[in-house]
């Protein structure tokens, strides 16, 4: 049997318990993939066969516990009965460890997710590492499923429904004290202490979690069914069913067969092996793949900065320094005038009240955020991010200023949305060190940077900028300067038609609709006043002058008004406390229409810059568009998109689009390459 088990290791202690450690061969990460659970399972024989005092599992990895199951394996099922296969697998041995006849015991140092907290369920106790990097989730649904290996079974039994469903319905993980105070573990040890503390709960075995009164209230009949209408309405809110079914399916399952256990994992075994053959989860475990993609484009050991000094403290560099002093960086803010300062100070405040939960963290993250008006900074720091308005001159003039200023080894980075780096960098003596560092907003949503590089870019800057960007928990995409770049040269144009379609009297709330739909997370006319239409306007102003993007004169006359959109309180939409006010009773008018010009322009645009090669790849421009825009992650990108409706097709009702509203439907030469 030895020969056989590659991937778990067995030791049995002085107090006769056997410790069965996971540490997957060629890989940093543990996943329970078909051959792991096929291991465990013979040493579960082995384990029934000869029982030991008590069992602990563990991990062999410095990284984590277990990541969850083994995504890749999702993809090569082709029908219901295979994925019930693979389903019922991991389901029978999670089983035969509950049933063991001796105390059970996870213990968990890092991260543990999905299938890996699915196991530790299935033991009787679980034990976790006092540390940060103790996570702990059930994360499925943001792969198109929900819970299959007992998950949803075990983890009601013993939560709060209202708790245990939330987790699994939004995918999120916890901490070590929230996972606590809910029961999803038992105890919370310091390194020191917790491989003694798990051999004393496997020993003494204390009482093991309950479901509270509360919970077993809310787990009646009636209830339940009242709970999952609720909780469905609370899930319509972000996720339409249409495009999302995975969380709609476990509240289905949970209300229609909690209180008969064997049956319950049964159907929580149907319903994912429904789930995982539609075209759903195969484009979420593509954006999972791409998120991993772009996560290794750099490497936070090349460089490990300590001060960051921001120029500018609008709303963009604000945020970018509140971020960076959110993320443990000593920041130093610049600006010309105290009362900008001053407000981004406040909207730091918030942003650290949002994240952080002990007010003793809050106020060392407020230390760490430094008001600097007269630049001092720039000497200290390893990283300076210009971010002031789009304006060449006015950047120009701060690298003249700054470059004698910092140290030589630090990077100088621009956060210009729409100005080419070649333009900026003619002010600088070492034009090689410059780099774009493009956020998006908001910044403590949005996840994407684009690494912005030139031909006279430097590598040791780029590496550089790619790992400062992780080390801000940023994904890092690098992309050619070119006008707009990437993300809003491909926005921009489906914005601009958004335009149009309201000069042409099309209601604002007509055209949200149609792009809502087809799975955005915003409409683009609401995006629009959210971004701000002077914003808008200049970006669009910038690319005009490079491609072939014509500006609605609806555009210019909102600026004129000083109509701007959410900041001024009015644009498209008027706005009370930030909400915009829409008519209900809007007519729609034709969905499709509105949404193919939306969507083609949208399309179009990315062919085209796959085609000028402003980033690698076809799926690194996928990544891009879905983590700089939202762009509805269930489509797996935009490219993926066209090739899944088909290129040809979509060609030809282009021209046809083309002929009816001009040139700008016209087919770019570009998607011979998507088809590639």
């Amino acid at each position: 049997m030895g020969d056989a088990i590659t991937d778990w290791f067995t030791h049995t202690d002085d107090l006769g318990i056997l410790w069965l450690t996971l540490n997957q061969k060629d890989t940093d990460t543990n996943v329970l993939s078909s051959a792991v659970l096929d291991q465990l399972n013979l040493l579960l024989d082995q384990i029934v066969k000869d029982t030991p005092e008590a069992v602990i599992i563990c991990s062999g990895k410095s990284s984590g516990f277990i990541a969850g199951a083994d995504v890749k394996e999702f993809l090569t099922v082709t029908n219901k009965q295979e994925a019930l296969i693979m389903i019922k697998r991991g389901q029978n041995v999670f089983s035969r460890i509950e049933s063991l006849p001796c105390p059970t015991v996870a213990m968990i140092e890092g991260f543990c997710m999905g299938g890996g907290t699915e196991l530790a369920l299935a033991c009787d106790y679980r034990i976790a590492l006092d540390s940060a990097s103790t996570k702990i989730g059930l994360p499925e649904v943001k792969l198109g499923i929900h819970p299959a290996f007992g998950g949803l079974v075990r983890s009601t039994e013993i939560i709060n429904p209202i708790q245990s469903l939330e987790l699994m319905l939004s995918g999120r993980s916890l901490a070590v004290k929230p996972a606590k105070a809910m029961g999803l573990i038992d105890q919370i040890q310091p390194q020191r202490q917790i491989r003694r503390a798990a051999q004393q709960m496997a020993l003494k075995k204390p009482a093991q979690q309950a479901m509270p009164l509360v919970g077993k209230l809310l787990s009646l009949p009636g209830v339940r069914t009242l709970l999952s209408a609720y909780m469905k309405k609370q899930v319509a809110q972000k996720a339409p069913k249409q495009h999302y079914p995975a969380p709609y399916a476990l509240l289905d399952v949970w209300s229609q067969y909690y209180g008969n256990r064997k049956r319950l994992m049964e159907e929580e075994a149907n319903s994912v092996a429904r789930l995982i053959q539609g075209d759903t989860v195969r484009n979420l475990i593509r954006v999972f793949f791409l998120q991993t993609q772009l996560k290794s484009q750099g490497s936070k050991e090349t460089f490990t900065p300590q001060h960051v000094h921001v120029i500018g403290a609008g709303v963009m560099g604000g945020d970018i320094a509140s971020w960076c002093a959110l993320r443990g960086f000593t920041v130093t803010l610049q600006d010309r005038e105290p009362r900008y300062l001053s407000n981004a100070m406040a909207n730091a405040n918030k942003l650290f009240s949002r994240k952080i939960r002990t007010k003793h963290e809050r106020n060392a993250a407020l230390d760490r955020l430094i008001p600097d008006c007269k630049g001092y900074g720039v000497e200290k720091a390893d990283v300076v991010i210009e971010a002031i308005f789009e304006n060449k001159e006015a950047k120009q003039e701060i690298y003249r200023d700054i470059e004698p200023r910092m140290k030589p080894d630090a990077i100088l980075a621009t956060n210009t949305s729409s100005i080419t780096l070649e333009d900026l960098s003619t002010a600088l003596n070492q034009p090689e060190r410059l780099v774009g560092i493009h956020f998006f907003n908001p910044v403590a949503m949005m996840p994407l940077v684009e690494i912005v590089k030139t031909r006279q870019s430097s590598k040791v800057v780029i590496d550089k900028a790619l790992a400062f960007t992780l080390h801000i928990g940023k994904l890092p995409l690098v992309v050619k300067s070119s006008p707009g770049f990437l993300v809003n040269r491909i926005l921009m144009p489906y914005l601009v038609e958004a335009i149009f379609l309201f000069d042409e009297g099309i209601a604002p709330e007509a055209i949200d609709e149609a792009a809502l739909n087809f799975g955005m997370p915003m409409g683009p006319v609401e995006l629009a006043d959210t971004v701000g239409l002077d914003i808008c306007h200049s970006v669009a102003e910038n690319l005009s002058q490079a491609y072939d993007i014509s500006v609605p004169a609806g555009l210019e006359k909102f600026v004129k008004a000083n109509k701007l959109g959410k900041k001024t309180g009015s644009g498209f939409y008027q706005y009370t406390k930030g909400k915009a006010a829409k008519n209900r009773d809007a007519d729609l008018g034709d969905q499709k229409m509105i949404q193919n010009r939306l969507l083609f322009r949208l399309l179009n645009e990315a062919a085209i810059c796959l085609d000028e090669k402003i980033v690698d790849n076809s799926d690194l421009l996928d990544a891009g568009i879905i983590f700089g825009t939202g762009f509805a992650p269930f489509r797996g990108g935009p490219l993926n998109h066209s090739r899944q409706q088909g290129v040809d097709a979509l060609i030809n009702t282009m021209e046809e689009y083309g002929k009816k509203y001009g040139e700008r439907f016209s087919p770019a030469k570009g998607w011979a390459l998507v088809k590639e």
